[in-house]
């Protein structure tokens, strides 16, 4: 049994957390703010086991050109964004290309297939079935192009993956989800996958589990860990072992213990609004960049990507995303003054960065699932602490990858 210190409080970083514990050690998780508040609060409440393939950037000719004039919404950017990591976008997309993305999924469709496995003990231990769904959400193609590209692929998942999915035409889609106003082509209903209506509130109580079983949660700065003899230490608490599980936050905190790694800061939005009959189903309406899911605060209206620097107050994609809401539903006003934003910490290879950091003893890396942290977290903790023990770990997610 060894003492470890978790950097993080994020989905990541509690589970990684109540994965020590199960094994037997003695786990402090250390965070600055409040257990599920930063990126695993601003999701679309997903848990997706039908996300079989990692989401590559948009390479196709009509895709990169909208992308380049601003016309779309499935990522939006600016000069100063882009830059500032353009090595990472260009790493990304070469990654992108089929063979790259092919090999990336080879592995993270063995990861997803996995999550609510993962995630099943830990709700039902944490008492928080009342916030979670096991009936899938719907994805909507509002035209006949759509529908048939949705047929191709729903097939697709299924042959090589075991993914199960209906698909459905407007009428039986209407029948499902009586609230939606307009007539649409059709859906697919995505039937393995959960929701959540309180990701922030789901995280909370996986952390309060971890608490009611010994663990110990210390509101401390992450980037005081330093070497103290042979532990590692923040604050005044200390441990054998350091996991750092910062999200898009542990690149910067790495780098200065000898490990550069690339990440594309991929930054998100939500807000939530009023809705007096809202859907039965999150509904994910791809072709406007949206999604929309049923929360205990209202309807979230959850963007697509952004490369900026810095946040905007009135972001063009939530803009857009209110408005194809508003085609599909009666929704009422917005309940927050300002939106919700965060950033999605996304490595160029499309693989999370997961065991050993070279050349430092007992320290750990575990972070950098891009837009499926909240779905991952459980998995991914038990290939970090199953490592720990000393298991052999998976090496297409080495943190060595980077010093190659």
């Amino acid at each position: 049994m060894a003492e470890v210190l978790v950097l993080g409080a994020g989905m990541v970083g509690v589970t990684t957390g109540l994965a020590l514990q199960a094994r037997g050690h003695q786990v402090t998780i250390i965070e600055r703010g409040v257990p599920g508040r930063e990126t695993s609060y601003g999701n679309a409440g997903l848990i997706q086991t039908e996300a079989v393939e990692p989401y590559a950037m948009p390479l196709a000719p009509g895709a990169l050109i909208q992308i380049a004039l601003g016309r779309g919404y499935d990522v939006k950017w600016n000069l100063p964004g882009l830059m500032s990591q353009i090595s990472a976008v260009w790493t990304y997309a070469l990654n992108s290309l089929p063979a790259g993305h092919r090999r990336a999924t080879l592995t993270w469709g063995k990861l997803i297939r996995q999550s609510t496995d993962r995630h099943a003990p830990l709700v039902q231990a944490a008492g928080a079935d009342n916030i979670i769904r096991r009936d899938g959400y719907i994805e909507v193609h509002r035209t006949p192009a759509r529908m048939e590209k949705a047929r191709v692929t729903a097939k697709r998942f299924l042959d090589e993956f075991g993914v199960e999915a209906k698909l459905m035409d407007g009428k039986a889609l209407r029948a499902l989800e009586p609230a939606i106003k307009i007539e649409v082509e059709g859906a697919t209903h995505w039937t393995d996958t959960w929701t959540c209506s309180d990701p922030g509130g789901l995280v909370a109580a996986y952390a309060a589990l971890f608490e009611r079983q010994g663990g110990r949660i210390v509101n401390a700065d992450a980037g005081d860990l330093h070497r103290a003899g042979n532990a590692w230490r923040v604050a005044e608490v200390q441990g054998e072992h350091a996991v750092v599980a910062l999200g898009p936050w542990s690149p910067m905190l790495l780098q200065r213990f000898g490990l550069r790694v690339p990440m594309v800061f991929k930054r998100g939005y939500h807000r939530h609004y009023r809705m007096e009959t809202p859907p039965n189903h999150p509904i994910a309406d791809f072709g406007n960049s949206v999604v929309l899911s049923p929360m205990r605060r209202g309807l979230r209206i959850a963007t697509a990507a952004e490369l900026t620097s810095h946040p905007r107050l009135a972001p063009p994609q939530l803009k857009h995303g209110e408005k194809a809401a508003r085609e599909l539903f009666d929704i009422g006003a917005p309940v927050e003054a300002e939106p919700w934003t965060g950033r999605r910490p996304c490595i160029p290879d499309m693989l999370p960065v997961i065991g050993r950091v070279p050349d430092q003893p007992n320290l750990w890396a575990h972070f950098g699932h891009g837009h499926q942290g909240f779905t991952l977290g459980p998995v991914t903790a038990e290939i970090l602490a199953e490592e720990l023990d000393g298991g052999q770990g998976w090496a297409e997610l080495d943190p060595a990858r980077f010093k190659r």
